[in-house]
């Protein structure tokens, strides 16, 4: 009897160390979203000081950023997000990315 009780305590201990697991990796993961989108704020940010962006470009980027920051709380409602939907958060992540890069490299802009 000793025996089996000893298996199921050790059996429960396992099931609960890897479920931590999946929430530490989901929380990782989750975290990389967040960390992105205050680095995407922090650049357009940083553009309005300089001068790098118009005030037009940075409302622009920053209504993209803020549909990223709705579209995230709205997937984790049940809170979790699945693969495919933290694939479609760094994708829009890296178009916002681009745009950003885009709007403060515009030559035309800078020769006036």
């Amino acid at each position: 009897m000793r025996k089996v009780w000893v298996l199921v305590v050790v059996a429960v201990s396992l099931i609960v160390m890897m479920s931590a697991g999946v929430v530490l990796a989901s929380n990782a993961h989750d975290m990389k979203i967040r960390d992105r989108i205050e680095k995407q704020q922090q650049r357009i940010d940083q553009g309005v000081i300089s001068g790098d962006l118009t005030r037009r470009e940075a409302d622009m980027l920053q209504d993209n950023l803020n549909w990223i920051r709705d579209e995230e709380a709205r997937l984790k409602a049940d809170r979790r997000l699945t693969e495919r939907e933290r694939k479609r958060l760094h994708k829009v992540l890296d178009q916002n990315n681009e745009m950003i890069y885009d709007k403060k490299h515009n030559r035309i802009r800078r020769m006036h």
